[in-house]
């Protein structure tokens, strides 16, 4: 992972082997959001900080973050990929993304 300048942001994550960039712009979060419906982004914080985060939020967040990132998949991309790391590594790495999307300037 790389801080991506005084607001944080960038987080790099393994797919394949290739280190793609991975930021949940304004425009990757609406996209996010629409994807979880209903439930919004809270419950989803929420799930983080509580230890009780799910795979699908992991994997959401990943998409998210990559296309936010510039990268031009989708979620269906992504099931047969290997991730850095493996699933404990795409946790840290969806936890960082919303870690960095959320923190306050200094």
């Amino acid at each position: 992972m790389r801080d991506g300048g005084p607001m944080g942001g960038d987080v790099t994550i393994e797919i394949d082997g290739v280190k793609r960039p991975a930021r949940l712009t304004l425009g990757a979060l609406a996209e996010l959001e629409m994807r979880l419906g209903d439930e919004g982004l809270m419950p989803l914080l929420e799930r983080f900080e509580g230890g009780t985060v799910k795979s699908r939020d992991v994997l959401a967040l990943i998409v998210a973050g990559l296309r936010g990132g510039g990268w031009d998949g989708s979620e269906d991309d992504l099931l047969t990929a290997q991730i850095g790391g493996g699933a404990a590594g795409a946790a840290r790495q969806a936890a960082a993304l919303l870690m960095h999307a959320f923190k306050l300037p200094q």
